[in-house]
């Protein structure tokens, strides 16, 4: 179990195992591994350095931020770039 201690001074618990991509390789590493063991929060590491930071997320925003991502809101425009002066 890793200990989150979030902004507003509550600790959070992350029970079970983290979650990687099959894509990730068998040493998982370089990966970024999610945690949905604790109700109403996501945690998302850094696969590297397993003891390390935790991102903690509301489930309502995690699920926000998918849905933007699979309807392509973050993809990178390829073209030319006009700067207003």
């Amino acid at each position: 179990m890793q200990q989150c201690i979030l902004r507003n001074g509550f600790s959070v618990m992350f029970p079970g195992s983290w979650l990687s991509s099959g894509q990730c390789g068998p040493d998982g590493g370089n990966c970024v591994q999610l945690n949905l063991g604790f109700p109403g929060v996501v945690g998302i590491r850094d696969s590297k350095p397993s003891a390390g930071p935790v991102l903690v997320f509301p489930r309502d925003g995690w699920a926000a931020f998918l849905a933007a991502a699979r309807i392509g809101r973050f993809d990178c425009r390829v073209g030319r770039v006009s700067v207003s002066r």
